[in-house]
């Protein structure tokens, strides 16, 4: 197969308008192409043609390394552990944690296995590499960052897109909070371990909602929603489009990956998912002893017998700095995430709740702990790709529901809904079954009831009105133990509920909706303060008179916000969380999940209302916080001068104009997460947005925070954002003649 190289992009023509295209009905496939063609819509986003669905895969990875080679190669030095040989020191922690975890070995044997048992799938992602791998040198020379860090591609083997798909979910499921529960149960006592469930945001979250025919203007269903993730630039979500005589898809892909995992549209069916929140990842804690010549180490297994650990060394190397040298070991369990008191020299550990073992006794934080790490593709062998070809081939909610029997990592929700009237709301993904106190903490590993025993069902429940996930209890309650609180789903639905004709257009406005019901809770102390000084007085009466809304020009919602961060702070400086105040031992990759303040900040709702920890005077650090707010005599500021967006960049640009300032909190449909009491910046917001339309596929709608090209100063690289930060999307085009080819 000779895929055909794509040497320049064309640019659309200065008389169209990308805000007027509402689209057209989709043109017959036609010739069938030789190899395969790129076409581009106003906005730049590639819709590719080809002649089967091997030179398909191909062409994506190809298009996708001349429009993203920079975060390609980033995102797979990172699934590698090798990120810091350019972006220097600051990535040895993401590095270290890598290696230990064997991300890029995990996706090695998933890979092979996916040879022996799927060949066909093995084949598709074969092509999608090669693809990426003919890609690569265009894409790079046309992004000036490779010359600026010294980094040159090399090729990519077929396990890659594995690799990455893992590593960019292995923080998922939210590990690092077992270990903060302990910390909070050795604190202030077993009742209270789950006392800071925000029950808040974790690495990701989402909304999605599904409405079914007899609630829209078409008479067909409508799924929308908007997956929340750390903003990065480029964008982790890509927009494509994907057409083959086998099918013709558009979606979302992850740059890296091949097909359209998590939000697509075949014409006849389309899904979309939002993170389950299961608990799916568990931590032992391990007893370990070393031979004379330190090279041999053994575990102590749960039949009391102790076994061989595999034990390497592999080495870092650091853009600017020293390299550094990482000892790699693996019990039965897992590969060890955590070495005894930070050394790779005194691998000990035990768990002073069971008053067994010998060694250092296990600490709060799991810095004196010896921990590894058991996550369900390295124990199958398998993270679920098969699906991903399965879903493009899909034309009715029958197939996507089959093909996503086989969905692996991560547990997602699943809406989908095709034109034939059927609707499917679904858990897909792997969970171990296992004692629940694996679910809550580290767990000793010598222990045989921590032992995993099987999988646990999927569950999937009827479609009555319309379907709303929002990270909230519901339908994988059983999966899991910390959710999101449920004012985001609370307020789709009623959002939802005020219409019975909804149109694709229509749902924008559930996007931008910035109510934050969880501000009740502070607020509601207020009344109840006497003797306030008069300033005080009129700032409680101006934010009880607010309509919490987090609007973006709101400079209430900007005192609501002042009033929340000295709430926090103090509440974080009490005497009674001391012990949770220090800063955070162990690896440093675990501590955004350690952190006191923002612990309080995310669960100050519960906090606030929780009988636990009666010695905490939850009122006199609020009425506190409103003199000290009322006190600093702000002048009146828009949330949004404060509220501003804040990409993550592997190599920020230092001539990039100031990002947007935005509406929406946390809580908010529209979840712009600040951390409170730590930062009213935004790190974390909607990825993409997307509206896909079962009656007429072309009156889709979509929008990323970026655009569609990761090159810096290019004009499909920030041309969405503006849209995006006011929550508008842009038409998606399936008309082949709307369409401008490339050369190629």
């Amino acid at each position: 197969m000779s895929g055909k190289s794509v040497s320049s992009v064309s640019s659309v023509s200065s008389e169209s308008d990308p805000e007027s295209y509402t689209g057209a009905p989709d043109e017959p496939h036609g010739p069938t192409p030789e190899s395969y063609d790129v076409f581009r819509d106003p906005w730049g986003i590639p819709h590719l043609r080809a002649s089967d669905e091997l030179e398909l895969a191909r062409a994506q990875g190809r298009v996708t390394a001349f429009d993203r080679a920079w975060q390609l190669e980033v995102e797979r030095h990172r699934a590698e552990g090798s990120s810091a040989s350019f972006l220097g020191p600051d990535s040895v922690v993401w590095d270290r944690f890598a290696r230990q975890s064997r991300l890029a070995d995990t996706a090695r044997l998933c890979y092979e296995a996916m040879e022996a048992d799927d060949p066909a799938t093995s084949a598709w992602v074969r092509a999608y590499v090669d693809g990426v791998n003919e890609g690569m040198a265009a894409g790079a020379a046309r992004d000036e960052r490779f010359a600026r860090t010294g980094l040159a591609p090399s090729p990519w083997d077929p396990w890659v897109p594995l690799a990455i798909w893992v590593a960019t979910h292995i923080l998922f499921a939210g590990f690092p909070t077992k270990l903060w529960r302990e910390r909070v149960a050795r604190a202030l006592g077993e009742e209270t371990l789950t006392l800071f469930a925000t029950d808040g945001p974790r690495i990701a979250g989402s909304n999605g909602w599904m409405v079914p025919g007899d609630r829209t203007t078409t008479g067909a269903a409508i799924i929308a929603g908007d997956p929340h993730r750390f903003i990065e630039d480029p964008g982790v979500y890509q927009q494509i489009r994907l057409s083959c005589p086998e099918y013709d898809v558009l979606g979302l892909a992850v740059p890296g990956v091949p097909g359209l995992a998590h939000f697509g549209h075949t014409g006849s069916a389309a899904w979309a998912i939002t993170n389950a929140m299961s608990d799916y990842q568990d931590l032992y804690v391990e007893r370990l002893r070393r031979g004379g010549d330190g090279a041999a180490v053994e575990a102590l297994g749960p039949d009391g017998v102790w076994e061989p650990v595999a034990r390497h060394t592999e080495t870092i190397a650091v853009a600017g700095g020293d390299d550094v040298e990482v000892e790699i070991l693996e019990t039965a369990r897992g590969p060890v995430i955590v070495h005894a008191d930070g050394d790779p020299g005194t691998a000990t550990g035990a768990d002073s709740r069971t008053g067994t073992g010998t060694g250092t006794a296990g600490s709060a934080d799991g810095s004196t702990w010896t921990l590894s790490l058991r996550y369900p593709p390295r124990v199958r062998r398998d993270l679920g790709f098969a699906a991903l070809p399965a879903l493009l081939r899909a034309r009715t909610v029958a197939d996507i529901d089959r093909a996503l029997d086989g969905w692996a990592e991560p547990v997602n929700v699943v809406h989908a809904a095709d034109t034939e009237g059927g609707l499917l709301h679904r858990v897909a993904g792997a969970v171990p079954l296992r004692h629940d106190t694996n679910r809550l903490r580290p767990v000793p590993a010598w222990e045989p009831e921590h032992a995993w025993q099987g999988w646990a069902p999927t569950p999937a429940e009827p479609v009555q009105g319309f379907a709303v996930m929002a990270n909230a209890r519901g339908i994988a309650s059983p999966l899991g133990v910390e959710f999101a609180p449920p004012h985001r789903a609370d307020r789709i639905r009623e959002l939802l509920s005020g219409s019975a004709d909804w149109s694709p257009k229509a749902m924008a406005d559930v996007h931008r909706d910035t109510y934050l019901a969880s501000a009740e809770p502070l607020l509601a102390l207020l009344p109840g303060f006497e003797e306030l000084t008069p300033a005080a007085q009129e700032l409680r009466t101006r934010l009880l008179a607010w309509d919490r809304r987090m609007e973006a020009g709101s400079t209430d919602a900007t005192l609501f916000s002042a009033l929340r961060t000295a709430t926090v702070r103090r509440l974080a400086a009490d005497p009674v969380f001391a012990d949770l105040a220090g800063a955070p031992a162990g690896p440093a990759v675990f501590h955004p999940w350690l952190h006191l303040v923002p612990k309080i900040g995310y669960a100050l709702e519960g906090l606030l209302t929780s009988s636990l920890v009666p010695e905490l005077d939850r009122a006199a650090h609020v009425r506190a916080a409103l003199e000290e707010t009322a006190a600093a005599n702000s002048p009146d500021t828009p949330w949004a001068e404060v509220h501003r967006l804040t990409p993550w960049q592997a190599v920020p640009d230092p001539d990039a104009p100031e990002w947007p300032g935005l509406g929406g909190d946390h809580d908010c449909v529209n979840a712009t997460s600040s951390v409170p009491g730590f930062t009213d910046l935004t790190a974390r917001a909607s990825a993409a947005r997307y509206v896909w339309d079962l009656a007429r596929r072309e009156d889709s709608l979509w929008a990323v925070p970026l655009g569609a090209d990761g090159v810096t100063g290019t004009p499909h690289h920030r041309d969405q954002l503006p849209l995006w930060a006011r929550c508008e999307l842009v038409p998606v085009v399936t008309d082949w003649t709307r369409l401008t080819k490339e050369s190629i």
